[in-house]
């Protein structure tokens, strides 16, 4: 299978793993055999044509993929220095997987996630370099529109309402791990070593001052999204939980609230029977009632603080880190 460099005669791109980088680029990737090599290519022609000084490095970050994405990346990097390869020995996940790519990022502006089936499109990184040379140290990309179902629209719009709503900084609604972010903002996220980095979030968390770039979110031309409801609810609980502290302050005073009622109502029904012992019967359905009400928030709330306790554990005591079995041109 002939790459696009191939392809097109073009002489093979050497000399930069040397040179002061200015831009990174991110593309996680798992199993994307379909759409690696247009991400490359069509990022290659953005650059050269918009930022024709600007000495870049595309990194693709490979989760293990088992579907020959890894051998069309390694023809591509052997082709163009600029494009780098790193393997995981283990899918990670996307927001790992990033996180690991952007400890092996040598430019001095990074965009932690270009996805390969470019949903995000590559056209406005011209526009996030320019932002971040005017001294903005975040450009974040905001979703005006986004090409799917209406059900899945409706879900995120409330979701990041939701985190906007509670979180302890200012994280832009439609704003993904697709954005522009200064080195030094970069250094501090890593510096945490989180373990499931809640990547938009680290980036809100660090810096106020920031600039927004808009663009229509598209659909996925080849392939198909490797994210299941399974991940996507995982990722949104992670989501919550990393950037407040609100839901935990909401099970604290919800179950205070609740004793306090369960105490009343239990000296209201011990009145009741000193007053009148024979009433005592008519109240079963209204106990029985209250203790599935009640026992229902309780399982919720102790659902809520074991995410929390989730988290803690999985920094604490973590699973082996993961590694490279292969990188080129680093």
């Amino acid at each position: 299978m002939k790459t696009f460099w191939q392809a097109q005669n073009r002489p093979i791109r050497k000399g930069f793993a040397n040179m002061s980088i200015s831009l990174s680029i991110i593309t996680p990737c798992f199993n994307e055999v379909e759409t690696v090599e247009n991400c490359a290519q069509k990022v290659a022609q953005i650059l050269e044509s918009k930022l024709p000084g600007v000495k870049y490095e595309h990194i693709f970050a490979d989760n293990a993929s088992t579907d020959g994405t890894v051998e069309i990346l390694k023809e591509i990097a052997r082709q163009d220095s600029r494009v780098k390869v790193m393997v995981n020995s283990r899918n990670i996940g996307p927001f790992r997987n990033i996180y690991h790519a952007m400890s092996r990022a040598s430019g001095s502006a990074i965009i932690p996630m270009l996805p390969a089936d470019l949903q995000d499109p590559p056209e406005v990184i011209p526009k996030f370099y320019e932002l971040w040379q005017e001294g903005f140290l975040v450009v974040y990309g905001e979703r005006t529109n986004r090409q799917e179902s209406r059900m899945m629209r409706i879900t995120r719009s409330i979701y990041y309402r939701i985190i906007r709503k509670f979180a302890d900084t200012d994280i832009p609604i439609n704003a993904g791990e697709f954005m522009l972010i200064d080195a030094k903002v970069s250094q501090s996220i890593l510096a945490l070593d989180d373990y499931y980095p809640y990547i938009r979030g680290l980036v809100a968390q660090s810096i106020n001052k920031s600039a927004t770039v808009s663009y229509v979110w598209g659909q996925r031309e080849h392939g198909y999204s490797k994210a299941n409801l399974v991940n996507l609810f995982d990722q949104a609980i992670n989501g919550l939980i990393s950037t407040s502290k609100i839901p935990a302050r909401i099970a604290l005073f919800g179950g205070f609230i609740m004793s306090a009622i369960g105490f009343l109502l239990g000296i209201i029904s011990m009145v009741i029977t000193l007053l009148n012992p024979e009433a005592t019967q008519n109240g079963i359905p209204t106990l029985i009632v209250g203790f599935f009400i009640i026992s229902g928030i309780q399982l919720f709330f102790l659902g809520l603080i074991g995410e929390y306790i989730l988290s803690i554990h999985s920094q604490v005591r973590r699973q082996p880190r993961v590694f490279e079995t292969e990188s080129l041109n680093f």
